[in-house]
This record gives structure tokens, C-alpha cells and sequence, in this order.
């Protein structure tokens, strides 16, 4: 009987003292809990939610005034057996993608090297550089765009400086694409200052000791610089192909908004405006939208699966 009260003293007091350490955990938990609480409503109700719901729509017909009605996957069989402004606003967003990443990453690599030499005044240098990024998808810079090279722009009195009768680029249906593409290419400030802070983080023994060994610049850059960059090349090919495939701004300011002429600027997400707002065919942009999010996922999987055959990550 001794022993058992014993026991018993002993082992109340951890027993309470567990309790407390228990209780002292749940509040920090809980004190941490209320600052995520206004980010966790966010993501739930204003992320989430509305995605799950979107879902949902994707599989009905609605058109903001009735109730969803459930369809199935209609709406994807009506996009994929040849809806025709489906497949032009496909061509056109990869087409773009295709041609503008590659030369935007080009020129802003370039533009990087340069920059790296030491030249007086790089601080402003690089803030002009990047300015075009801060304004290129806004609205104002798409007027402008759109007043360059419209039949009367600034591009054509330049022309016509020099006796050439230039077209309205914009209302062109082979030009207009390609104005875009140069508003894309445009907007290199962003890449183009993560390749200088990449390029800042090579090791300069290392350029030092091919020059000792005859190492010409061009061979440097082919083989010290390119190399330890790949991982920088990497994330701004992914970021920058991911922000082409959700293009709309450009598009839909230069196009006012139809996607002209003749489908020329009907990119994917200016088609699925087109389908919600336009004819308010909601559950089918629903329907439209997840397409463009499967199409950026699996896109985003095989970079990063085929990544490890170029990427590199070791400097030794």
C-alpha cells in the first residue's frame, strides 16, 4: 500500500509537468495559427474554393443567369474534337511562346554579359533595363504599342523617312503576331537582372585559371559561364514560359479584344475572356481554363524532369 502512494507521489508531478509543457505547446501553435489565419482564409476561400468550384463548372453549362447545369465532360469533348477557335488560339499561344522565350532569354543573357564588364554607371543602366518589365504588360504600354505600329505610327513615319510605305502592322494578320512577340522580347529587364546576379556568382578563379591555360572569352562563356548558369537559364526559361502561355493584356488591348485579324492575336487566355464574358459561356471557359492549368503542369514536369540531363548544379 506504501509503495502504490509512493508511486503515486512520484508520478503526479511529471504527469502535471507533462501537462503543462502540453498546454505551453498549444499555445504557441495557437498563437502561431492566428497569424497564418488571414493567410489560410485566403488561400481556402479566395484560392481553393473558387478552383474546386471551377472544376465543378467545367463539367456543367452555365451562363451566369441559371443554374449550373451538369453536362459531363461535353465541354471537353466539344473542345478537343475541333473547335476551331480553340485550335487557332492554341497555334497562336505556342507559336508565340516558341519564338519570344528563346529570343527575350537571348537578348537578356546578352545584355547580362555586357553589364558584367564593370561599366560606369551600371546602376542606371540596369534600372532602365528592367523598367520595360515593370510596364510592358500594362495597359497603357499595350496603347502605346498599339499607336507604334498602327498604319499611321511612329514605325511607319520612320519608314516613310526613308521611302518605304509600311503596312498597319497591328491589322495585318502576318505582322500583327509578330509585334507582340517584340512587345515580349521588349520586356527582358526581368530575366535579364537575374542572369547578371547569376553571372556575379561564378567564381572568378575560375576564369582567371582559363586564361592562364589560353582560354579565349568565348570559350570561357561556352565553358565556365553557360555551364554554372544553367540553373539560372532554367528558372527564367520556366518562369517565362509559363507568364507567354497566360498572355492576355498585350493581346487583348492591340486586338481590341477579338483576337484579330483573322485569329491572328486570338491567344488562349483572350479566347477564354472571350468565352466567359463574351457569350457567357461559363462552364465551358471553366472547362478552358483547366486545359491551360493541366497544359502549364505538364509543361513545368517535363522541364524539370529533362532538367537534370543539362542543368548543373555542382561547381567542382
Amino acid at each position: 500500500m506504501s509503495g502504490t502512494s509512493t508511486a503515486a507521489l512520484t508520478y503526479t508531478p511529471s504527469r502535471t509537468a507533462a501537462a503543462g509543457q502540453l498546454r505551453r505547446r498549444v499555445a504557441k501553435s495557437g498563437a502561431g495559427y492566428m497569424f497564418l489565419l488571414p493567410w489560410l482564409l485566403g488561400f481556402f476561400g479566395l484560392t481553393l474554393g473558387p478552383t474546386l468550384v471551377s472544376l465543378y463548372l467545367s463539367f456543367t453549362s452555365y451562363d451566369l443567369f441559371q443554374t449550373p447545369k451538369w453536362v459531363g465532360p461535353a465541354n471537353y469533348v466539344r473542345m478537343l474534337s475541333g473547335d476551331p477557335a480553340f485550335l487557332a488560339s492554341m497555334r497562336v499561344t505556342f507559336t508565340y511562346a516558341l519564338v519570344s522565350v528563346p529570343l527575350k532569354l537571348l537578348f537578356a543573357l546578352g545584355l547580362a554579359v555586357l553589364l558584367d564588364r564593370g561599366i560606369a554607371g551600371l546602376t542606371i543602366y540596369r534600372a532602365l533595363f528592367y523598367m520595360p518589365s515593370l510596364l510592358g504588360s500594362s495597359v497603357a504600354i499595350a496603347i502605346l504599342w498599339r499607336q507604334l505600329f498602327g498604319a499611321d505610327g511612329l514605325i511607319n513615319q520612320i519608314l516613310a523617312g526613308f521611302g518605304i510605305d509600311g503596312p498597319s502592322w497591328i491589322s495585318t494578320p502576318r505582322y500583327a503576331l509578330g509585334t507582340l512577340i517584340i512587345l515580349s522580347i521588349w520586356q527582358f529587364g526581368s530575366p535579364m537582372v537575374i542572369f547578371l546576379a547569376g553571372i556575379r556568382q561564378i567564381p572568378k578563379d575560375l576564369y582567371e585559371a582559363a586564361s592562364i591555360d589560353g582560354a579565349t572569352r568565348f570559350r570561357r562563356f561556352i565553358s565556365i559561364t553557360l555551364p554554372l548558369l544553367t540553373p539560372v537559364i532554367f528558372f527564367n526559361f520556366v518562369v517565362q514560359t509559363i507568364e507567354s502561355l497566360r498572355t492576355f493584356t498585350p493581346a487583348f488591348i492591340v486586338s481590341r479584344g477579338t483576337g484579330g485579324p483573322i485569329d491572328s492575336t486570338l491567344f488562349y487566355a483572350l479566347y477564354i475572356y472571350q468565352e466567359a464574358f463574351g457569350r457567357f459561356h461559363m462552364g465551358y471557359a471553366a472547362a478552358l481554363a483547366w486545359v491551360l492549368l493541366l497544359l502549364t503542369a505538364a509543361f513545368t514536369a517535363i522541364a524539370f524532369l529533362t532538367s537534370r540531363l543539362w542543368v548543373h548544379y555542382d561547381v567542382r
